[in-house]
C-alpha cells in the first residue's frame, strides 16, 4: 500500500526532497520519519538494513535536522580501512609513531570535534578499535597512536551495517557493550523487494537519469516489464536495480522495454522472480528455541548440584566417604582369661569405652573418620587437593575435618 504525499508530514517531504529519496512505501517514510525524530537528540543511532538499500542517506538526514548542522560531518568505511592503520585514520597518530609516520596527523574524531561521524560498516571493525571507540562513547576520550596524552572530542556517532550483529555477539566478533551503545536508537530500512511500487519510482528516475546525463532517447516500460521488475526478488536493492535500470537504459534506448529486456540484464538468474510479499520471511525461532533449552538444561543441572551439596553439609551426621572401609589398626582385640571369681566381659584395651545411647554410634564414626582422613594424608604425602579428591569431598570441607580432629 502506498502513503499518498498528503499524508507525508513537512519535515519528511523536506528530507525527501533535500536527499534525493524516492519511494513512499510506509517503511521507508517511517524510517525517515524516525531519523528526523531522534536529530535533535544527542543520542547514538545504528542504522541497519540490507546492502544497498540506501543507509548513507539516513546519517545526512540525522546531521542536517541536529544542532550539529553547521559542523563538519564525516563519514567512515570501516570496511575499506586496514586494521593496521584505522586506529589512526580514526584517532590520529603521533610523530614517530609507526613506520612512515613522519608527521604528527590528526584523526577523524578529532577532525570532526563538534559535528557528527557516520561509521559505516561498522561491524568490520578489529575488536582492540572496537575497545577504543567504546571509550570515546562513554567519556569522549581518546589517545592519538603513539601518544599518551588524553584528548577530549565532543562528537556524535552515526553506526551503520548489513550484518546480523546478535551473530556477530555470538560468534565473539562484536562487543556486546559496544553494540548496545552504539543501538541507543536503532532504525531499520526496509529491503526494496518490499517497497512495493517504489521499484517502479526508482525505475522511472533511473531511466530517466541516465537518458538526461548522456543525452540519449529515453526508454519506457511495458505492463509485463513492471511485473517483471514488480516480482524480482532485488538481492543487492536499489543499487542492483540502478544497475540493470542503466544497462537497459543503454542498450534499448529510445525503445518500451519488455520483461524479456529486463531479463537478459539480470545477473546469472535471470528468470528467478519471487512476490514482493513473501511470506518465507517469516522469521524461524528454532535456534532460539535450542539455545534457550541448553540453557535451562544447565541451569537446572546447576541447581540440582548445588542442592545435593547444601544436603550433604547440613546433614546432622559427619560427612563420610563412600563406603569406607574400616581401618585395621583401630581394633586390636585380645581376649583375657576368665576370672575364677566373677564373669568378667571382655575387655579391648585399645578400643574406647563404649557408653549407652545414640552418642556409642557417633563416636565409633568420628574415630573411623578421623583414621580414614589421617591415612588418606599420610597416602598422598599431606597433599590436600589429593586428598579431598581420593575422599570424593571438597577441599574446604578437609580443612574443617583436619583442624576438628587435630590432624594438622
Amino acid at each position: 500500500m502506498e502513503i499518498n504525499l498528503p499524508d507525508i508530514s513537512p519535515e519528511v517531504q523536506q528530507a525527501k526532497m533535500r536527499f534525493g529519496i524516492v519511494g513512499n512505501a510506509p517503511a521507508l517514510l517511517a524510517a525517515v520519519s524516525r531519523a528526523i525524530q531522534v536529530a535533535p537528540i544527542d543520542l547514538s543511532v545504528l542504522i541497519t538494513g540490507e546492502s544497498g538499500t540506501g543507509k548513507e542517506f539516513f546519517p545526512k538526514i540525522i546531521h542536517n535536522f541536529s544542532s550539529r548542522k553547521h559542523n563538519r560531518y564525516i563519514a567512515v568505511n570501516c570496511g575499506a580501512i586496514p586494521e593496521g592503520t584505522i586506529d589512526s585514520e580514526l584517532f590520529g597518530h603521533e610523530k614517530g609513531a609507526f613506520t612512515g609516520a613522519v608527521s604528527s596527523r590528526k584523526g577523524y574524531f578529532e577532525e570532526a570535534d563538534g559535528g557528527t561521524i557516520f561509521l559505516d560498516e561498522v561491524a568490520e571493525l578489529p575488536l582492540t578499535t572496537q575497545a577504543r571507540l567504546l571509550r570515546v562513547l562513554e567519556t569522549g576520550e581518546f589517545i592519538k597512536v603513539g601518544s599518551s596524552t588524553v584528548q577530549k572530542t565532543n562528537i556524535r556517532i552515526v553506526a551503520a551495517t548489513n550484518v546480523d550483529m546478535l551473530k556477530a555477539i555470538e560468534e565473539g566478533r562484536f562487543r556486546e557493550d559496544l553494540f548496545y551503545r552504539l543501538s541507543t536508537v536503532q532504525i531499520s530500512i526496509p529491503p526494496l523487494r518490499e517497497r512495493g511500487n517504489d521499484i517502479l519510482l526508482l525505475s522511472r528516475k533511473f531511466a530517466s537519469d541516465f537518458a538526461e546525463r548522456y543525452r540519449m532517447p529515453p526508454i519506457s516500460f511495458s505492463d509485463e516489464a513492471r511485473q517483471a521488475l514488480l516480482h524480482y526478488r532485488w538481492p543487492g536493492n536499489v543499487r542492483q536495480l540502478k544497475n540493470v535500470i542503466e544497462q537497459v537504459a543503454l542498450f534499448d534506448a529510445g525503445r518500451e522495454v519488455t520483461s524479456t529486456d529486463i531479463s537478459r540484464n539480470m545477473p546469472n538468474h535471470p528468470n528467478v522472480y519471487t512476490p514482493t510479499i513473501s511470506t518465507e520471511r517469516n522469521h524461524d525461532y528454532s535456534r532460539e528455541r535450542e539455545l534457550l533449552f541448553n540453557m535451562m538444561f544447565r541451569m537446572q543441572s546447576e541447581i540440582d548440584n548445588l542442592r545435593a551439596t547444601v544436603e550433604r553439609l547440613s546433614t546432622a551426621q559427619p560427612l563420610m566417604p563412600p563406603q569406607p572401609e574400616m581401618p585395621q589398626t583401630l581394633v586390636k582385640y585380645t581376649p583375657l582369661p576368665k576370672s575364677p571369681f566373677t564373669e568378667a566381659t571382655t575387655i579391648e584395651p585399645e578400643q574406647p569405652q563404649v557408653r549407652h545411647g545414640a552418642s556409642s554410634s557417633a563416636m565409633t564414626l568420628e574415630d573411623t573418620e578421623k583414621e580414614t582422613i589421617r591415612r588418606s594424608l599420610e597416602n598422598n604425602g599431606g597433599r590436600r587437593k589429593a586428598t579431598a579428591r581420593e575422599l570424593n569431598i571438597s577441599e574446604r570441607t578437609l580443612y574443617r575435618k583436619i583442624k576438628e580432629y587435630g590432624l594438622e
